[in-house]
Parts: C-alpha cells; structure tokens; sequence
C-alpha cells in the first residue's frame, strides 16, 4: 500500500490512498505462494486417515452406518445398511480391509493392478463360508500429500479412487505374502456400496 503526494498531479485533497496491486512475475505468473508447513506425521499414518475420510464420505452419500471394531482383530470397519428390500435381515452389515498405496499409478492400465498382501491378512478376507462377507478396498494416493485434497466452492477431490474385491475363497500361494488382483472396474463409491449391500441383503455377496 503506498501514499501519493497532491503535488505530483493529484488534486489538492489531501493524499489520496492508491492501492498497490502484485505484478506479474516475467512470464505473465503471479508470484508463487508458499506451501503449507505440514505435520510431521508418517506417510503411511497420513494415507490411513485419508483412506478413512473416503469411507466416511462413500457410507454417508449411500445411508450407511460405520462402526470401527475394538479392539481391532484384523479389520478396519463394519459398514450396516438397512433397507426395505433386504430379505435375510431388515440391516446387513459387511466388514472391510482398507489398504492404500502410492506405488501404482492413477488411472490403472488393463482389468487390474496387482497388490501384496500378508497372508495372515489375505487368510482372513479369505475364509469361507463366513457369516459377515468381508471386501477389501485398496485406495491409490498420489506419492506427493500436497496432491491429496482439492477443495472449492463447489467440490471436495479427494484423490485418486478406491477400488474393491471380495477375496473370499483365494488361495495363499506365497511364503510371506500373496499378491492378489485388484479389478479396476470395481470403483469403491456410494453406488458401489448400495449395490455391494442390496447384494447381500437378498443373501448374495458383495
């Protein structure tokens, strides 16, 4: 902000105020802003809260209820729908693994992507018959945070998409850990979800 004198132009009125505007930087930019200072928090600690906020934000846009398991024996969550159509109960409940990686790209090439899973894990999702059906849902992040969460008048992006699968039935085939197939064509949102738990309401599965 700056003052300017009357007597270089300016009417007798006493120092008008001008208001000095930023200039653009050569190249027609505006000065870049400096970036937060984020939390020291580990990365792996940050994509499990991030993941978390995408199942909360999928369980409230399809009506369902979110319960965590204490203490945790093997499974983040237990998602509950209730709805007119169910048959085998009037609320069906389905429990899910989350997983998030920044090793594979966005936008996956082909039916699936590959992810590794420790095999006391995968024997869990694993077990059949079961009487709660258990999916996993594998979150891809970007490797940077700062490209984690867009926000605007109009819109949230949480970046990049959750995929699932039902593994119930899969074999464990390595030593330590088994990789499994992540289908690409099973995007994890509200929709998904709905058709996931009408599924199993009528005594199917996910």
């Amino acid at each position: 902000m700056q003052f300017s004198d009357p007597q270089r132009g300016f009417p007798r009125h006493g120092r008008q105020l001008v208001m000095a505007m930023a200039q653009p930087e050569r190249g027609g930019l505006l000065p870049a802003r400096a970036g937060p200072r984020r939390g020291t928090l580990a990365t792996t600690a940050c994509m499990e809260t991030l993941q978390v906020g995408y199942l909360h934000a999928v369980a409230a846009a399809a009506g369902c209820s979110l319960s965590q398991p204490f203490p945790d024996n093997g499974i983040d969550w237990h998602v509950s729908h209730s709805a007119p159509g169910h048959t085998v109960d009037d609320e069906v409940t389905i429990k899910v693994q989350l997983k998030a990686t920044y090793q594979v790209a966005p936008h996956p090439a082909g039916p699936f992507f590959s992810f590794t899973l420790d095999n006391t894990h995968l024997a869990k999702l694993a077990r059949t018959p079961v009487s709660v059906h258990k999916i996993l849902v594998v979150m891809i992040v970007p490797r940077s945070r700062e490209q984690w969460l867009r926000a605007g008048h109009d819109h949230l992006d949480l970046r990049h998409c959750c995929y699932w699968t039902n593994l119930a039935g899969h074999p464990v085939t390595g030593r330590q850990r088994t990789t499994v197939r992540i289908p690409t064509s099973r995007i994890f949102d509200d929709r998904a979800l709905c058709e996931i738990m009408t599924r199993v309401g009528t005594g199917g599965r996910p």
